[in-house]
């Protein structure tokens, strides 16, 4: 079959590379019909993962529908249009049974080589092996489309949880860095959260545009500290949500918000350690947490909003590709070009 695959350092291009097949009675195989590049996979693909080896199979996004089905799986058969979680979970364990998929000791990230643990194919090709299916997948209703289900299984997720873990009260005011398809589904999120005031930091100027495009109001790195002061009357925001990851990041979201305040970090992080300022962090009581996008306890809400038309994720897309159009799109994507770009594996 035909993959996009990492060759090194930013560099991915389309391979052939052998078809997945079941390897276990939990399985499903998914014929992909529509994937997409993440600003997770431009992290993987620039060499500073030790996991993620050339040939790597890349992807972690996808909706499709199931060609072949193990016989432990129960809710899928042949024919089912299914999108996906970004990573498995066994839904058993204990960790599962929290509702803490991402701590299941059996996850399995797609098309993140090693990063993340034990390595599984990406979902940037023409087929997929989907362990733990029953989990991992699940139907797409009537009602949502592909475009918007893709962005279930990441991004909206992400960007949700984000809003959720924050514990955003209605009228509240909220802060986003980072102007990308997480931060604007972020936006979009607190939106139908019924957040009073959004400010989208970012430096890009269209993804500037875009946010205030769709209700937030769009700000630079460097005007948003007296923005968001002047906005709140000096306090700062009730809220932080750092949709870009990195000790800067971090920085400055604890530059925008205010005593008593809460900073949610959905961005990717490498670093082994960060200079929190604790005295000032006691004093002003403030609450600095992380949380990654689970789709699997998700999902439900998810698709309850986008089928009732709170919110549509697929807004975000700008860029539809082949897959011999996605290196060049991983490439405009690097360069903030495009802000989503969807892969059409079959093309």
């Amino acid at each position: 079959m035909r993959a996009i695959v990492y060759t090194g350092p930013k560099s991915v291009k389309v391979a052939e590379v052998p078809d997945p097949r079941i390897e276990a009675p939990d399985d499903a195989l998914v014929r992909v019909t529509l994937s997409a590049i993440c600003g997770t996979d431009l992290h993987l693909v620039s060499g500073r993962f030790a996991g993620v080896q050339p040939g790597t199979v890349l992807g972690h996004e996808f909706v499709g529908e199931v060609l072949e089905a193990g016989p432990a799986v129960q809710r899928f058969r042949p024919g089912d249009r299914v999108m996906g979680s970004d990573f498995t979970a066994c839904g058993r364990c204990r960790w599962c049974e929290r509702g803490d998929h991402w701590e299941c000791e059996r996850r399995a990230v797609f098309g993140a080589g090693g990063a993340f643990g034990t390595a599984l194919g990406g979902a940037q090709a023409e087929l997929l092996r989907v362990p733990l299916a029953d989990t991992t997948l699940a139907p797409v209703p009537t009602g949502c489309s592909d475009d918007a289900a893709i962005f279930i299984g990441d991004n909206l997720a992400a960007g949700w949880v984000a809003v959720e873990r924050g514990a955003l009260v209605p009228g509240e005011s909220v802060a986003i860095l980072g102007g990308g398809s997480i931060g604007q589904l972020t936006a979009l999120s607190a939106q139908a959260a019924g957040a009073g005031m959004i400010v989208v930091v970012e430096p890009n100027a269209e993804r500037r545009a875009f946010a205030q495009a769709h209700g937030s109001i769009a700000v630079t790195p460097h005007e948003a500290p007296a923005l968001v002061k002047r906005l709140t009357g000096g306090d700062g925001a009730d809220l932080v949500v750092d949709c870009v990851g990195g000790n800067a990041a971090l920085k400055a979201a604890l530059g925008l918000v205010r005593r008593r305040g809460r900073v949610v970090s959905t961005g990717m992080h490498g670093e082994s350690s960060f200079d929190f300022p604790a005295g000032r962090g006691f004093n002003d009581e403030l609450t600095l947490t992380f949380a990654l996008g689970d789709s699997i306890r998700l999902r439900s809400r998810l698709v309850a909003l986008i089928k009732g038309r709170v919110l549509d994720p697929s807004v975000v897309i700008d860029r539809r590709v082949g897959l011999q159009g996605v290196p060049e799109a991983y490439a405009d994507f690097a360069a903030q070009k495009v802000l989503k770009v969807v892969i059409d594996p079959q093309d």
